[in-house]
């Protein structure tokens, strides 16, 4: 049974940073990739980034280039997600996913390619 474990939401202030963790249960060569994704109230689930666990690769929503930096630690099974510049509009609950297979990087920025869910951390930005 995978199991993904994020941490480190909270409340910032716009302007702060906050550092996201996600741990995986599993050992993680057996994903292709882990990425992130955020929902706010009322709207769809958003692509943040997302990064290839074995080369390395990264891919990066629009709303978050140059702000946000997906990070991975293979002896610790775990993926970050450094957010700079916060926004009141990147107020949301961010999830943590992977993929097991091999995926175009264009498939990676929608939910459906992924297998693997975490429970979530909300996150908000005051103004």
């Amino acid at each position: 049974q995978v199991q993904l474990v994020e941490s480190g939401g909270g409340l910032v202030q716009a302007g702060g940073s906050l550092r996201l963790s996600c741990a995986a249960s599993s050992r993680t060569f057996s994903f292709y990739a882990m990425g992130w994704f955020r929902q706010a109230p009322g709207k769809e689930r958003e692509f943040v980034a997302t990064i290839n666990w074995s080369a390395g690769s990264t891919y990066y929503g629009d709303s978050v280039k140059g702000r946000f930096t997906i990070s991975r630690d293979e002896a610790k099974n775990t993926v970050y997600l450094q957010m700079n510049s916060l926004k009141p509009e990147d107020t949301a609950v961010y999830y943590c996913a992977a993929v097991q297979e091999f995926k175009l990087a264009i498939f990676l920025r929608y939910p459906l390619s992924y297998d693997y869910w975490g429970q979530g951390t909300q996150v908000t930005v005051s103004s």
